[in-house]
């Protein structure tokens, strides 16, 4: 029998012309199964149709990815979006509840990117919309015509909270991350504690305090070639690990 834990990955809807599929990208795949020692298991983004509670009753831990769409503005009181900014509101029906009823059943959440948004907004937070455009803010976006290594390599340094568990992973104060969004934290959510800030002093990564178990977000891409990088292959691991642990529990 298998120990490898059963992750849940929640799917982006994307119409290709004319038919609508739902996707997951290869690279966080490939990140749960090489970082996380992890089984992959795609949830189709069917928003209410699907039961959250019987979809974690089935799996070990929940990974939120990244996505080139963005939570819809009315999910956290915000202005509505530019003509042209892309949506997926079947994801955002979806991972929202997902993510709620995981904290509250104790799933190990491990978010990165949009995911780390979504658990902002699910926990009370907001969002800015083009974090670029304020004053006092880097860009923090990625050039799209770029080479893919080029816009996933190292953008610029976040800041570990001492004490954090990033820190703990990273065993240094500082690490360099790749940066490839235009949103970011506008109001942090009150349930959450800080564990990097970029040198603008956006925040990039946070745990939920008082989480029953694993639940870290990270605005930044670790999943990209994760065996490559010492700190994302601990992170994932870390991830994985608390899957392993939850899914021991189930059995008993």
């Amino acid at each position: 029998m298998s120990t490898k834990p059963l992750i849940g990955i929640p799917a982006d809807r994307r119409v290709l012309d004319p038919h609508p599929f739902h996707m997951v990208g290869e690279k966080y795949v490939a990140a749960i199964r090489d970082g996380a020692d992890g089984l992959p298991f795609l949830i189709p983004a069917l928003g209410n149709s699907l039961d959250a509670d019987d979809i974690l009753s089935r799996i070990d831990g929940l990974f939120l990815t990244g996505s080139p769409s963005n939570v819809e503005p009315h999910h956290y009181a915000g202005e509505p979006s530019r003509p042209g900014t892309l949506h997926d509101p079947h994801r955002d029906e979806t991972t929202l509840r997902l993510i709620h009823r995981a904290l509250e059943t104790g799933v190990p959440l491990f978010a990165v990117c949009r995911g780390f948004q979504e658990l902002n907004v699910v926990l009370g937070g907001s969002l800015h919309q083009h974090v670029h455009e304020l004053p006092g803010y880097k860009v923090h976006k990625e050039n799209p015509e770029a080479p893919l290594e080029v816009q996933y390599g190292p953008a610029h340094e976040v800041h570990l909270v001492d004490g954090g568990q990033l820190r703990a992973l990273a065993s240094t104060a500082t690490v360099t991350v790749n940066s490839l969004h235009s949103q970011g934290i506008a109001r942090l959510a009150d349930s959450v504690l800080v564990e990097a800030v970029a040198d603008d002093g956006l925040v990039e990564a946070f745990r939920v305090d008082e989480a029953r178990n694993f639940a870290l977000a990270v605005q930044w891409h670790p999943e990209w070639k994760v065996t490559e990088n010492d700190f994302s292959m601990a992170m994932f691991a870390s991830f994985g690990n608390a899957c392993r642990e939850h899914a021991s529990q189930k059995q008993v």
